[in-house]
């Protein structure tokens, strides 16, 4: 009833937002310095967790290539090890206290002996490197490949020999541990099971199969393997002799990890929340650790008064006014496929994930899925348009596509030849304007595909907005700045300047990365997503 309810008031505000009018502001004298709407957070989605000899609890991100230390009594975070090197989607501690991890997009396994000490490559070329797992007894290092890939393997700590084969084809064995019968245990993502795998031949063992996605589990050594479901957000206590199930705690769903601590303490991630939970075993009751209102601040339209937000692992609507910020869809509870950019139209939304090449039009009365759309080349924006068509623009192939027809199956070319198109919108004459990630704003005549250059010399522009005046508003991330450009003569200004934005990608990601996105409201007001900590700025115009 609370989410139909939720449903409906924001279809009444869309419908009340689109009957509404008000005289455009006019161009300003200037800004005031930005506001935060919503408050920056640690990571950028958060996943492994671990907790090392020295009683330090380590969390893992993916998107943000960082290694985090979080206290475990104040929930304060600090980068432990910085990207590229510390992109970690699974930690695991040593016998003798050494670290390693998982770099998931660079298909890497680490290991490094102490805090001091070098770290080296002792797998490469794997790619979806997803979880691993020393043996407690002799220090063998184990880990898998998930969604990239599907197999298991032995690696050699040492990185001297080649990773061995145990098994492929598997289901997805995600976050997993290693017994002290040297049995590896673990969940299959793909079948809903907990299972028992022999090292030494890859045969497997069903332990339990009753869950939705399994997405991790640890041993407590006291014959129970504790496993969470990422789409149900259940914690539960699995008995090793008999695969009986019991449910110890609800927690939100997208949770991704966990770690026991010596004591006890069950630690959970959960990434779309960057949200640890700590959970005592014996009662199941969870308070929060630390967490954020969005997981990765990415592209981000306005529309009927709300800016609407792709944060990779969730799609979310936040007030403008009071910055209260709605979940829609998360990840794993639903079918979205880690979209990072969203495109705005009169009837629908477009998530877009570069990553997977995918586009989800979305029903702006019900915010329900209308269309999943794949097969694209690195797109990096949609506008779904009047006629039912979807512009999508490709940053692989620099083309502008028209997408039509029954099942979206006729693709046009609009306009080839585009240097990195970014992001786009559709202007108030009916022209597209995009950025371009070779430094440029250009307009784009539907009608012809003709192309006209209106600035160069960006410093890697990603986001942009019209304003009510007729300039654009465009995010240089590179300069860390937003700049004013006239589209008739080119004349610029800036609007704001070191600002948290031009967050880094790792090696053979696509340059722009995670978008910054901005918006600019009827009264002049700037809307600004700030990737590199997850914050919304507000910047309001000085008459």
């Amino acid at each position: 009833m609370k989410l139909i309810q939720t449903v409906a008031a924001i279809g009444l505000s869309l419908l009340l937002g689109a009957c509404s009018s008000m005289a455009p502001a006019t161009r300003p004298a200037g800004w005031a310095a930005p506001e935060t709407l919503v408050p920056p957070s640690a990571f950028h989605g958060v996943h492994g967790l671990a907790v090392d000899a020295k009683g330090r609890l380590l969390a893992g991100t993916v998107v943000g290539n960082n290694m985090w230390e979080v206290d475990r009594k104040t929930g304060a975070a600090k980068v432990f090890i910085a990207a590229p090197e510390g992109q970690a989607d699974d930690i695991a501690i040593g016998p003798k206290g050494e670290l390693a991890w998982t770099s998931y997009l660079q298909g890497i396994l680490r290991v490094r002996d102490s805090d001091s000490g070098p770290t080296r490559i002792v797998a490469k070329d794997l790619p979806g490197m997803n979880s691993l797992a020393f043996d407690p007894k002799n220090g063998k290092l184990y880990g898998s490949q998930v969604f990239l890939g599907d197999a298991l393997w032995e690696v050699d700590p040492s990185g001297a020999k080649p990773p061995r084969l145990i098994a492929k084809d598997l289901g997805g064995f995600n976050g997993f541990e290693v017994g002290p019968d040297g049995q590896l245990y673990g969940p299959l993502w793909f079948k809903g099971q907990l299972v028992r795998i022999n090292p030494a031949t890859g045969a497997v063992t069903v332990i339990n199969s009753e869950f939705k996605i399994p997405a991790a589990a640890n041993l407590d050594g006291k014959g129970n393997l504790w496993a969470i479901d990422t789409r149900t957000g259940e914690l539960a206590k699995v008995e090793l002799a008999s695969g009986k199930r019991s449910i110890v705690a609800q927690l939100a769903t997208s949770i991704d990890n966990l770690a026991i601590a010596p004591e006890g303490t069950i630690y959970v991630s959960n990434m779309a929340d960057n949200a640890i939970i700590e959970v005592d075993p014996t009662t199941g009751r969870s308070k929060t650790l630390l967490s954020g209102k969005l997981a990765v601040a990415g592209g981000m339209k306005l529309g009927a008064g709300s800016l609407w937000m792709a944060d990779t692992f969730a799609f979310r609507r936040i007030d403008i006014t009071s910055g209260a910020v709605t979940d829609l869809l998360r990840m794993q509870a639903s079918d979205l496929e880690y979209p990072s950019i969203v495109g705005i139209g009169a009837k629908q939304l477009a998530l877009v994930s570069w990553f997977t090449g995918s586009v989800q039009l979305i029903d702006r009365a019900t915010l329900k899925t209308a269309a999943m759309l794949h097969g694209f080349k690195a797109p990096y924006d949609a506008i779904p348009m009047d006629d039912g068509s979807v512009l999508v623009a490709e940053i692989a192939t620099g083309n502008l596509l028209r997408v039509s027809g029954a099942d979206f199956k006729e693709r046009k070319v609009v306009a080839s030849g585009l240097a990195g198109p970014v992001q786009m919108v559709l202007g108030k004459d009916g022209a597209i304007y995009l950025t371009e990630a070779a430094g440029n704003l250009v307009r784009v005549d539907l009608a012809s595909g003709a192309k006209t250059v209106l600035a160069t010399g960006l410093a890697m522009p990603e986001g942009l907005s019209q304003t009510p005046w007729g300039s654009f508003i465009v995010a240089e991330t590179l300069a860390r700045r937003l700049t004013e450009i006239d589209p008739a003569n080119g004349s610029r200004r800036v609007v704001a300047e070191n600002l948290p934005i031009g967050l880094e990608g790792g090696p053979g990601l696509p340059p722009p990365y995670m978008v910054t996105g901005v918006a600019v409201g009827d009264d002049g007001t700037v809307y600004l997503s700030a990737d590199r900590n997850n914050a919304v700025l507000k910047i309001k115009p000085r008459h």
